[in-house]
């Protein structure tokens, strides 16, 4: 059964105090190298993946063009901009740059548009709206089911749950029935 590394360090550690393994053993038992038993033991948090460092070799010559029609993409309007495949296309067609592959352009464009639009003075736009809510005017209303046991028989209920949009204070009672009477009697 596979295990997530937190898991597998967990078990190694409480093995080690409880049943005092040697390293060997505790590699041997878990099926993993004895430097991750190591670090097991020497920090309960597993280390932080090493991403690797990817370079596009042969992206290269196309870097200052792709650079170039990003820049175009200041002036122009939003549904004429270059997306990645379009700028992969260009580069086969205009300049016979065939042997790019998309997700090479496609990483190029996406971490190189923000910076250009950056350099140029034209961040990232941010849109939200703000949400303002009166007291006691709004408020979400939900049935759940619940299973409890009442007098030792399983009996299902039905969880009513109120939470006002102001506060974000919750209210929670259980009731035979998801009828009117209950949604009224909640409230």
């Amino acid at each position: 059964m596979a295990r997530s590394k937190v898991e597998l360090f967990e078990a190694i550690r409480r093995d080690d105090r409880i049943e005092q393994l040697s390293v060997r053993a505790l590699s041997d038992k878990y099926g993993v190298h004895r430097r991750t038993v190591r670090q097991a033991l020497a920090n309960a948090v597993p280390p932080e993946r090493k991403t690797p460092v990817r370079v596009a070799p042969k992206l290269a010559p196309a870097k200052a063009l792709i650079d170039a029609m990003l820049t175009e993409d200041l002036t122009a309007p939003r549904k004429q901009r270059h997306t990645a495949r379009r700028v992969l296309a260009r580069l086969v067609d205009e300049h016979e740059l065939n042997d790019l592959t998309y997700s090479a352009v496609r990483d190029y464009v996406a971490k190189r548009r923000p910076e250009i639009w950056a350099a140029a003075g034209k961040g990232v736009e941010d849109a939200f709206v703000p949400q303002t809510h009166e007291p006691g005017a709004e408020g979400e209303v939900d049935f759940a089911d619940l299973w409890i046991d009442l007098a030792g028989v399983r009996t299902k209920v039905f969880l009513f749950t109120m939470r006002l949009s102001f506060s974000g204070k919750a209210v929670h009672r259980a009731y035979a029935t998801q009828g009117q009477e209950a949604f009224l009697e909640g409230h």
